[in-house]
C-alpha cells in the first residue's frame, strides 16, 4: 500500500515541481531536495535508499511543523552554482504557508556533498517568525527505503557513535547522526498512512529515550522520529541543526562515511590548514558540539613547542576540570571531555601556552 502511495506522489511530483526541486551527484551518491524540503539519498546507479527526511519543530503537543501539514515553498530549491563550503550544495527556504498554523517558522535548508563521498550534511536554519519567544523541539522524520524496498529493515542506534542506523540483513546500510548536538529521543514505529499528527509527532519527539532497537515487521517498514533537547528561540532569531547522512555497502563502511561527514563538519568550525598551523598562530577552537549533553570535542593549535595547560572552569572562575598539564609540541590535539559529573550551565575552556592565554565558552545542556 504505502509503495503504490509513494510512488504515485513521487512521479506527480517530478510532473508538477520539475523547476521546484534540485540535486546533485557526487560520483557515489545523489542527494536530492523538493519544493518542500524533503531529502532524498540515491545510490550512483540510481537506486533510492532513502524516501523522506524532513525536518519538525514542535512548540507544543498541538503545534508541530512538519513536512505533510505545513511546508510550503519560500524560496525556491536551487542548485547553488559556486559552493563555498563544499564542492556541491543545494539550498532552498520554505515556511507554514501551506496550513498557516503554528509555529511560525521559516526552515532554511543546504544540502552539501563533496566529490566521490557517499555522505552528506545537512543545515537546518530554523528562524522564529512569531511575535513571542518558542521553545523549540527540533527533530526529523525519516522514511527509509533501502535497494527501494519497503518493509523488514531495522532501525538500530550505535551509542558508541551517535548513529541511527537503517540496516537489512546484508544490505547496503544508512546511517543518519546529529552533529550539532546529542539526540534526546529517538523513536520508531511502523508506518501507517496518516501518521503525520501534531499531537503524536509531539508525543515520539518528546520519547526521552534513545530506542535501541526498532525491527519492522511488516512490508510497510518502519518511520524514524528523532529529536534534540528544546532550544529557546527569540522572535527574529534562528537556530542552526546540522545532520550527516551517509551510506555503505555495510555497517563499517557506513560509520566510516559518517565520519568522514563529522570531520567535514568539524573543520568548518574548529578545522586549520597548514597555513595557518605555520604561521605561528596559537588558537583554541569553539568545542564541538555545542551546546553539548556530556561529552564534547575540545581542538587547539599550537604554534610552537611549550608548556600546556588546559583547563575547565565553571562562571565563578573555579577549576573544575585539568585537562592537560605537560608539555607538548607544536601540532593540533583535540581531546573529549566527558562533563557527566556537572551541572547544566555555561562552562569556561581555557587554554595557556608559553605566557598566552585564550578562553572559549561552552554549554552544557543536558
Amino acid at each position: 500500500m504505502k509503495k503504490i502511495v509513494l510512488i504515485f506522489l513521487f512521479m506527480l511530483f517530478c510532473m508538477i515541481d520539475g523547476f521546484s526541486q534540485a540535486s546533485f551527484n557526487t560520483g557515489v551518491m545523489e542527494v536530492y531536495m523538493n519544493q518542500y524540503g524533503r531529502i532524498r539519498l540515491f545510490t550512483a546507479d540510481g537506486i533510492i535508499q532513502l524516501e523522506r527526511a524532513s525536518i519538525l519543530v514542535g512548540t507544543s503537543p498541538t503545534t508541530v511543523f512538519d513536512y505533510t501539514n505545513d511546508s510550503e515553498q519560500l524560496e525556491a530549491t536551487v542548485l547553488v552554482e559556486n559552493p563555498e563550503m563544499s564542492d556541491f550544495e543545494l539550498y532552498g527556504a520554505y515556511d507554514n504557508t501551506y496550513s498557516s498554523l503554528p509555529p511560525d517558522v521559516i526552515i532554511k535548508q543546504n544540502a552539501y556533498g563533496w566529490t566521490n563521498g557517499a555522505y552528506a550534511i545537512v543545515r537546518f536554519n530554523v528562524k522564529n517568525d512569531e511575535a513571542s519567544v518558542i521553545n523549540a523541539s527540533i527533530g526529523l522524520d525519516i522514511i527509509p527505503y533501502l535497494n527501494e524496498e519497503y518493509g523488514f529493515d531495522s532501525v538500530t542506534y550505535l551509542n558508541d557513535e551517535g548513529v541511527v542506523r537503517f540496516h537489512r540483513g546484508s544490505q547496503i546500510n544508512m546511517g543518519i547522526k546529529l552533529l550539532s548536538a546529542s539526540l534526546s529521543s529517538l523513536y520508531s514505529f511502523e508506518w501507517y498512512e496518516d501518521y503525520s499528527v501534531d499531537t503524536d509527532y509531539w508525543t515520539w519527539m518528546n520519547y526521552g529515550s534513545l530506542q535501541p532497537l526498532y525491527a519492522s515487521n511488516t512490508v510497510d517498514g518502519p518511520v524514524a522520529i528523532t529529536a534534540q533537547s528544546p532550544v529557546t528561540i527569540d522572535p527574529g532569531e534562528s537556530f542552526d541543526v546540522y545532520y550527516a547522512l551517509a551510506l555503505g555497502a555495510n555497517k563499517q563502511e557506513m560509520l566510516a562515511n559518517i565520519s568522514a561527514a563529522a570531520e567535514k563538519y568539524q573543520a568548518w568550525f574548529v578545522g586549520m590548514d597548514d597555513n595557518e598551523l605555520s604561521s605561528g598562530v596559537l588558537r583554541l577552537n569553539q568545542n564541538y558540539p555545542n551546546p553539548f549533553e556530556q561529552s564534547t570535542m575540545i581542538h587547539y593549535q599550537l604554534p610552537a613547542n611549550g608548556f600546556v595547560h588546559l583547563t575547565i572552569c565553571d562562571v565563578m572562575g573555579n577549576e573544575v576540570a585539568s585537562l592537560v598539564n605537560a608539555e607538548q609540541p607544536a601540532g593540533d590535539y583535540t581531546i573529549q571531555y566527558d562533563a557527566k559529573d556537572l551541572r547544566s550551565g555555561v562552562y569556561f575552556c581555557t587554554l595557556r601556552f608559553n605566557g598566552q592565554v585564550q578562553t572559549g565558552m561552552m554549554l552544557l545542556a543536558k
